[in-house]
């Protein structure tokens, strides 16, 4: 039955930032597609900006790991109710959820009871972990636009329409520069440039951003001239992290923003959060290493769910394993990072086998247009 100009309105709900991102490049293309679409998000800035009707700033409250996320129940349960009471009164034509698992399989519950078509758009990585879930969004959604080429198959197990249609990073990442580390003679007194990169949410950054911050100051013993750029968020205030170095900043140490990766993709070595950014500079073909930290009692429960041998999707999807090193928990302090670090200045060469690796992860996940292809995928979808 064709959708008539009336019935066009859409929920699309993210929770973090990541999903904040995928989910506003989904709303422009589904409206380029159908301009008398009218879609109300619940997100964050991104999707306030692309959206018609913007009901709440869910990302900027996200939350990691497994005991975290139960602070924030009162103020999800209060969500729930607004969302209730939206799809009661405006029976939108469609949900759209994307990532962030603990509230949007509540968000799907919502709309199943109301018999609401539901898409899932950037799937939660249940097959790392709870892979039960898979079950549940098998009868939950409608389809599921996943983002590695492997878990078509995955869900397919548990009975869930899925299909792999390209990794949505694409597009937005530009492409990778170009690099050549042969031509550096002296290593020694080379201008290094070392981004840190210590997580989107307080958690991550408040146990990450000390530790990068010390090993960089180690690695300058040795490379005198290296600089390092912390990557902040937009809207977080540099702040927020002076106040977690403990000391004065050196001098050769600086905070950025960098919303087009220009900046990103001129660093020779990152040390990174795990998360969506290690994709984003395996995009870029940056060398990097790979740090978390997690709550004890949340690393406890971690180790007893999680499925996967590695931390990093850049570890989870090459062929070479691993191709980046990981650092985890008491793992990840200054004296082992700067010693991978000063490894990698010592030897350029290394640092070149590693940037033409993640080139060949980038080309194993699909081309630009994600967004647009998942919009006219889905619209089809809805019509039938």
């Amino acid at each position: 039955m064709t959708i008539t100009p009336v019935e066009k309105n859409m929920l699309i709900v993210a929770g973090d930032v990541s999903g904040d991102l995928h989910a506003a490049g989904l709303i422009k293309a589904l409206k380029k597609q159908d301009p008398a679409l009218k879609i109300t998000a619940i997100g964050g800035r991104l999707m306030k900006q692309a959206a018609d009707v913007f009901l709440y700033d869910l990302a900027s409250q996200g939350a990691t790991g497994f005991v975290e996320p139960l602070k924030k129940m009162p103020m999800w349960m209060k969500l729930l109710s607004m969302i209730r009471t939206y799809m009661e009164t405006q029976s939108p034509t469609a949900l759209i959820v994307v990532d962030f698992y603990g509230f949007n399989h509540q968000v799907l519950g919502l709309a199943a009871h109301r018999h609401i078509p539901a898409y899932y758009y950037v799937t939660p990585q249940v097959w790392a972990s709870r892979q039960y879930r898979a079950k549940r969004l098998a009868a939950l959604t409608r389809k599921m636009y996943v983002i590695y080429p492997f878990e078509p198959a995955f869900h397919q197990k548990f009975g869930g329409n899925a299909v792999f249609l390209g990794n949505p990073l694409l597009d937005i990442m530009p492409d990778a520069p170009a690099k050549s580390y042969a031509g550096i003679q002296n290593v020694k007194n080379h201008p290094w440039k070392l981004g840190l990169l210590p997580g989107s949410r307080m958690n991550e950054i408040t146990r990450l951003t000390p530790v990068f911050y010390q090993a960089f100051k180690k690695t300058l013993k040795e490379f005198p001239k290296t600089e390092a750029y912390l990557f902040a968020l937009p809207n977080m205030k540099d702040d927020v992290f002076l106040n977690l170095l403990g000391e004065k900043p050196h001098p050769q140490f600086h905070i950025v923003r960098d919303e087009n990766y220009q900046l990103r993709g001129q660093m020779d070595y990152l040390f990174c959060c795990s998360g969506t950014a290690t994709l984003e500079c395996a995009l870029l073909g940056i060398p990097m290493l790979v740090a978390y930290k997690l709550s004890w009692a949340t690393y406890k429960i971690a180790k007893m769910v999680i499925k996967v041998p590695y931390i990093s999707l850049v570890n989870i999807l090459a062929d070479e394993k691993p191709l980046v090193k990981e650092f985890i928990q008491q793992d990840a302090n200054a004296d082992a990072l700067a010693a991978e670090a000063m490894g990698m200045f010592q030897n350029p060469q290394r640092l070149q086998q590693m940037h033409e690796k993640l080139l060949k992860l980038r080309a194993s996940l699909g081309s630009r247009g994600v967004a647009e292809r998942a919009a006219q995928n889905l619209l089809e979808d809805l019509n039938k």
